[in-house]
């Protein structure tokens, strides 16, 4: 196999290079997105090594637990009965400090027989390691995508399974998942289901086979607490549970639009009307006239009251000990509570 090197790097080019056959001597996938980083990951050892067995020219390494003697060892090894060796550490950003800086002396002069991968949330940009990679040109962000990029991506799930999708579909698909890449390529592949082989997804196929209840549901919620019906947010909330929705999940679907709703209520104040106001939002067309209706139902006091009592309920789902559907009834309970000073009080989500 052949590399593919570049001065500068993009997740989406190392996808299509990987798909393609093409693997560098070594990568370090920084960010986030982990769904975009293990594709990546899982791509190139496949362009590396093929469909081959394990084992016998693929090393995997924890982060924590490395010794950069030994994985730099294990880089320079020569493949055995192939062209080239695929080496991965996890967890980049538990690499003990001494360790992570004797492996950037390795990025300047990578093995050319080994596709060298590290795989890391965060890595502070002043570390040895992190100047070596940008300087060696194999640093790449894997943020979560935003705006046109994420609607390229949910295009290209849908090219690669041989389908053309209408903007407006995927308009609708990110309207109602967000940037959870893992959710759009589980929907695009029930979509695809939906339409048969090679047929169009359109706005119909995906509001039938995947955004139905989740999108009327969460609406549902945020326009009972605009009118501050505590029974009708539960009932909503409890229809997502149902469906298996996790409660994180529901609560970061909750934030964004009401995020979407506080952008919303910025552009009517200046002036906006109709799809104008959807544009500045970050919605779709379609969705302008329910943020127009629940922009007017929430004034900057309850706003600022609604995102304290998201931020709380989001620490607590990520680190009490109390069941995440308790933790989540209680916030949508002090979002309808509409009051102007913080709605959670400190003891509703101790540990």
């Amino acid at each position: 196999m052949s590399e593919s090197e570049q001065d500068e790097r993009d997740i989406q080019s190392v996808l299509a290079d990987a798909r393609a056959g093409r693997w560098p001597h070594a990568l370090v996938l920084v960010g986030s997105e982990r769904f975009l980083a293990d594709r990546a990951a899982k791509l190139l050892k496949k362009a590396v090594i093929g469909e081959g067995p394990s084992g016998f020219n693929d090393d995997v390494f924890d982060g924590a637990q490395v010794v950069a003697q030994r994985v730099v060892a294990a880089a320079k090894t020569l493949p055995m009965m192939a062209p080239a060796r695929y080496l991965l550490i996890r967890d980049g950003d538990a690499i003990p400090p001494e360790q992570a800086d004797a492996l950037a002396a390795y990025l300047a002069a990578p093995s050319p027989s080994t596709c060298f991968v590290i795989v890391a949330e965060k890595i502070d940009g002043k570390t040895k390691l992190a100047k070596a990679a940008k300087k060696a040109g194999v640093w790449v962000d894997t943020e979560p995508l935003k705006g046109s990029l994420l609607d390229r991506f949910v295009a290209g799930e849908a090219k690669r399974r041989h389908h053309a999708i209408s903007p407006d579909a995927v308009a609708l698909l990110v309207d109602a998942l967000g940037n959870d890449l893992a959710a759009i390529d589980d929907a695009i592949e029930r979509a695809s289901l939906y339409v048969g082989k090679g047929a169009p997804i359109d706005r119909e196929a995906i509001s039938a086979s995947v955004v139905r209840t989740r999108v009327e549901s969460i609406w549902k919620v945020v326009d009972a607490v605009a009118a501050r019906s505590s029974r009708t947010a539960l009932a909503g909330v409890g229809s997502l549970l149902a469906d298996r929705e996790p409660p994180l999940r529901i609560l970061s679907l909750v934030a964004r639009q009401l995020r979407m709703v506080a952008r919303a209520k910025q552009a009517l104040a200046g002036g906006a009307r109709g799809e104008a106001v959807a544009r500045a939002a970050g919605a779709p067309p379609f969705k302008a006239r329910d943020l127009e209706a629940a922009a007017r139902h929430f004034d900057d006091a309850a706003l600022a009251a609604a995102f304290r009592v998201l931020a709380e309920a989001d620490v607590a789902l990520k680190g009490s000990k109390r069941p995440d559907d308790v933790i989540l009834e209680e916030a949508i309970l002090a979002l309808c509570d509409g009051r102007d000073e913080p709605l959670v009080s400190e003891w509703q989500f101790r540990v």
